[in-house]
């Protein structure tokens, strides 16, 4: 009998542990809470709402077009650390696709603290994908059904590991600001590129970080197989887009039009 109780204290142990590790989230929650508190307070254009991964509920910031429902959406996706009302490239896009005939939802993606690098974002990457569908999701039950996603920096990383794990995913282009192209960083973007067939706008600036700049050339090349796939610099114009962000919103809302399906 005693033997029969240690077994049944040990499956329920092991079964307690299998839970546990299926809704453990790396992303730094509290941070994400904090983010949430200060985006609410602070907002002005669009409302905030609150989508689940697994467990997890996480902020997004939904508005819609300024004619209406027009059945098409943006998700929009930020870089490290930050929030999805982020003053540079995040704000502007989301509020101003909306002119555009574009319903934007930017959404929160896992982060860390503030002192964390690149590298450590490494076991996030794998929370990205529910996250991005639960996006989806609800854009779709909400009569959206013409879905893209533009995304920044570490976002748009992220948004590669989503194609890479969603490979029939409903999204139709995307738009990558600011991607670095590097073999040794956190996730090879150029190498993912290779199996990316829909439209792709690989934007960035002249004076962009150096991991963006120097492989361009990577990136082009890996994308060679998709008549798809532009690359497009813009003159004077830093990671951030300072002081050129109505050029960047030009360029973007203006390419997602040409490239409508």
């Amino acid at each position: 009998m005693k033997k029969i109780n240690g077994l049944l204290i040990l499956i329920m142990l092991c079964m307690a542990f299998a839970v546990h590790a299926s809704t453990q989230t790396w992303s730094d929650i509290q941070k994400e809470q904090r983010w949430a508190e200060q985006v609410i307070d602070t907002l002005f254009d669009g409302e905030p709402i609150w989508l689940k991964a697994e467990d997890h509920e996480f902020l997004g910031i939904e508005m819609q077009a300024s004619e209406g429902n027009t059945g098409r959406a943006a998700i929009v996706i930020h870089g490290i650390g930050i929030h999805p009302n982020w003053e540079q490239v995040v704000r502007p896009l989301r509020v101003g696709l909306t002119e555009h005939g574009w319903h934007t939802l930017s959404i929160q993606m896992p982060i860390l603290l503030n002192d964390a690098d690149s590298f450590d974002y490494a076991p996030l990457l794998d929370e990205v994908p529910v996250r991005i569908n639960a996006a989806i999701d609800y854009l779709k039950e909400h009569g959206q059904q013409e879905l893209v996603i533009i995304a920044h920096s570490m976002g748009a990383t992220m948004t590669m590991r989503y194609t890479e794990d969603v490979p029939d995913t409903p999204i139709q282009s995307l738009v990558l600001i600011g991607m670095q192209g590097g073999s040794e960083t956190v996730y090879d973007n150029a190498e993912a590129l290779k199996n990316i067939h829909m439209p792709v706008l690989d934007l960035y600036g002249s004076e962009d970080l150096p991991g963006v700049i120097d492989f361009t050339g990577r990136k082009a090349q890996a994308a060679a197989s998709n008549p798809k796939f532009q690359q497009i610099e813009v003159p004077g114009a830093n990671h951030f887009f300072d002081g050129l962000e109505d050029e960047l919103l030009a360029i973007v809302s203006q390419w997602l039009e040409d490239n409508r399906s």
